[in-house]
């Protein structure tokens, strides 16, 4: 696949299964073998471990989760994308509970795809950015 056509399954992950809440993207775009290295060794893998994220830790803290792309870099099979999560906090994120705050959560995501499917992801959430709108002491 081309640089563009990886960037596009990327966005498409980010909009329609992250933003648009299609979990059938998620089946259809992550490999069954796909790692979260980002993620403990014993979480879950394949779509699962996307789902488990957000269903578990994200959608549970934040809802109206708005995906916003900034930048996309594509290499071969990686395609490495800044973007932010625009959401408002309606439940407990790390023992913080809801506070009603409109949150801006920074991310910076790299795939490898392999077959037009995600095989593994790094990322990096701006953990402290969140926690210091949310007021976290």
């Amino acid at each position: 696949m081309t640089a563009e056509q990886n960037k596009a399954l990327v966005r498409r992950v980010n909009k329609e299964y992250i933003e648009g809440r299609d979990e059938s993207v998620a089946y259809e775009l992550i490999a069954d073998d796909f790692t979260n290295c980002a993620a403990p060794a014993d979480s879950p893998r394949g779509p699962q471990a996307v789902i488990w994220f957000f269903d578990n830790i994200m959608r549970p803290a934040f809802s109206g989760i708005r995906v916003v792309i900034h930048e996309q870099v594509a290499e071969g099979d990686f395609v490495t994308t800044r973007k932010s999560f625009h959401a408002t906090h309606k439940g407990e994120f790390f023992g913080v509970p809801a506070t009603g705050r409109e949150v801006t959560i920074d991310v910076i995501d790299m795939i490898r795809l392999h077959d037009g499917k995600f095989k593994e992801h790094w990322g990096i959430i701006d953990m402290p950015g969140i926690l210091a709108q949310i007021g976290s002491r």
